[in-house]
């Protein structure tokens, strides 16, 4: 099954423009590399200490995944691909990473009145993030 195409490039490393869903699934089971992560993470504007929070794990347990460079665990690197492909979608949406970036920083009444940046850390976060870029590409207001 095959998401939606964007016009930019994935940040998630041997992703283009199409996103194929088993690719999703089967990086899900085996856990993405640390390697694979930080490739995704440089893309990003996003800290070592802000990918730790979004997914709820310790900087000692951040620092041992690059230690020992092992893989992610399944339910970690859901919310690593889950995040990348966010912000493909933002960066789409936007035009460009700075306007992405500077959405994630700025309090949006749409969402509650909180940063979107700060709903990273939840998967109905991400959702709504989702509907909100949704709703910027059918220019209703977000």
């Amino acid at each position: 099954m095959k998401a939606k195409t964007y016009s930019t490039n994935s940040i998630i490393p041997g992703i283009a423009k199409e996103y194929d869903m088993v690719y999703f699934v089967n990086t899900s089971r085996k856990g993405l590399s640390y390697e694979d992560f930080v490739k995704i993470a440089k893309q990003t504007p996003f800290s070592i200490d802000d990918w730790s929070s979004f997914l709820h794990l310790s900087e000692r347990t951040m620092q041992r995944y690059k230690k020992e460079n092992k893989p992610f665990d399944p339910i970690h690197t859901e919310k690593i691909l889950e995040i990348a492909l966010l912000y493909d979608q933002g960066t789409d949406t936007f035009g460009d990473a700075s306007g992405f970036n500077l959405w994630l920083d700025l309090p949006n009444v749409g969402l509650g009145g909180v940063t979107p940046k700060s709903l990273l850390d939840s998967t109905f976060g991400v959702t709504m993030l989702r509907h909100a870029l949704v709703r910027i590409e059918n220019g209703i207001p977000a």
